[in-house]
């Protein structure tokens, strides 16, 4: 299934390594002051939220998580 969702993503080195679904803008951008706190400073990690259209797929649990992103 593909929705539009706020993601969290993690980049290391220019490349998407993690993308994690949140509730909504606010959320994210606090998750990522958070974890830029938490990480070393040298600089080869950030983080940033986008709002992108991301094919979805079901966890075990029920949850969602993105299998994949639609980025334009």
């Amino acid at each position: 299934m593909t929705e539009l969702v706020v993601a969290l993503l993690m980049i290391v080195h220019g490349e998407i390594k993690e993308a994690r679904i949140q509730p909504s803008m606010s959320e994210c951008l606090k998750g990522a002051r958070v974890a830029k706190r938490s990480t070393k400073k040298d600089g080869h990690v950030k983080y940033q939220c986008i709002r992108s259209m991301a094919e979805l797929e079901k966890n075990i649990d029920g949850s969602l998580s993105i299998k994949k992103l639609i980025l334009d």
